[in-house]
């Protein structure tokens, strides 16, 4: 071999290192904020203080605070005072491919008493206040051209006529429920703030519907309450919030976007409040309290498997196909929330997860959807393809 050629390999060879590195440095994080509300919808009015005009003051200071990171992108759905759909909201986020989507706003109540702070992620709830709160912030799209059939006939009135839509979402719920927890635990351990209900809750917001990644809804505190009105007002107040949902989206980062093990930190999904409704309603309300999930009793499968998500309920049945409209194969495991998720197959190839997926919508289940795993743990059907 000639100096020059081996001089030529070393160079290629080099150069390919160097790609790699800058490939794997180009890996954004991607962090969709929404301020919720704008323009003409002003959101909750109390005191003079304008929940829009709060809401965008505080997604520019956590945007310009994850700025400062070359690691990460934000996209804002506004960065001025203008009205935004809510479908258009997620959509922003959707095209953006965004790794998370965080939508912030401000809480009120005829009760000027009524102070402290709640996180979101999607979800069913009976729960009067969850759903009161849900309906509040959906009314929006009534403000909206041709909502009725925008939105497929939703009704915000009535959020359980979103249960249909729900199942798709199912994927992002853990995920959703590690970022909403360590955003509520900041609240109350940097700020001092009250945490309203004490952990996560789940209520069907529909901008976090339309979403399609981990999101959470946070209400920051009450404009409708005199002192907390005021401090979500100030520059001060407004700068505290900022920071601390800035270092939970750094913490988030770290966790599931970099690889990092933090097993020492409490697992969030365990502080889930409530759970979603089945699609049979459970009779009764069901809490979540440290549920651990259960152990699988057969070997993981190495490499990588696709298979068929069917349902998920807060009730274990039996695997038998007189269960599930006579599909065979069906697997059940339990998250770490408590939810039991049902699975119809298994296989390497995603082809062949297709045409799974289409005999499971033949037998009923429209709202199916492919899952992939890795050597056991769940990935995205797009990192799995790679």
């Amino acid at each position: 071999m000639s100096q020059s050629f081996a001089r030529a390999i070393l160079v290629f060879f080099c150069f390919g290192l160097t790609l790699n590195g800058l490939v794997a440095q180009t890996s954004k994080f991607k962090v969709a904020l929404d301020a919720g509300h704008g323009d003409h919808d002003f959101g909750a009015v109390y005191n003079g203080h304008i929940e829009k005009n709060i809401n965008l003051a505080i997604v520019l200071k956590v945007g310009k605070l994850l700025e400062k990171h070359n690691g990460i992108e934000v996209i804002y759905t506004r960065k001025t005072d203008v009205f935004i759909d809510l479908i258009e909201r997620a959509n922003i986020a959707n095209r953006a491919d965004a790794s998370i989507f965080v939508s912030i706003h401000c809480n009120a109540n005829k009760n000027p008493a009524a102070d402290g702070t709640e996180t979101y992620v999607m979800g069913m709830s009976k729960n009067a206040s969850n759903l009161e709160a849900a309906k509040r912030e959906n009314a929006v799209i009534t403000l909206e051209k041709d909502y009725k059939q925008k939105y497929e006939g939703y009704d915000p009135r009535k959020p359980e006529t979103m249960l249909g839509m729900m199942l798709m979402q199912e994927e992002f719920l853990e995920n959703s429920i590690a970022l909403a927890a360590k955003i509520q635990d900041n609240f109350v351990k940097m700020l001092g703030k009250k945490s309203r209900g004490g952990g996560v809750k789940q209520a069907p917001y529909m901008v976090l519907h339309k979403a399609y990644m981990p999101r959470v809804l946070i209400e920051t505190g009450f404009v409708s309450n005199p002192v907390e009105g005021a401090r979500l007002d100030s520059e001060e107040g407004q700068n505290e919030i900022a920071d601390a949902i800035y270092k939970a989206i750094l913490s988030y980062k770290k966790d599931h976007f970099d690889g990092e093990d933090n097993s020492d930190s409490v697992k969030p999904s365990q502080r889930v409040e409530e759970l979603p409704v089945p699609p049979s309603p459970a009779k009764k309300d069901t809490v979540i309290k440290k549920t651990e999930p259960k152990t699988a009793d057969k070997p993981v499968t190495k490499g990588v498997v696709f298979k068929v998500q069917i349902s998920a309920s807060a009730k274990k049945l039996e695997t038998v196909p007189s269960n599930f409209n006579g599909l065979k194969n069906i697997e059940v495991t339990q998250t770490p929330a408590g939810m039991y998720k049902y699975t119809y197959g298994q296989t390497a190839n995603y082809d062949e997860a297709k045409k799974l997926l289409q005999e499971a919508k033949s037998k009923g289940y429209s709202q199916a959807f492919v899952i992939a795993f890795k050597d056991g743990k769940s990935v995205s059907v797009q990192e799995a393809m790679k």
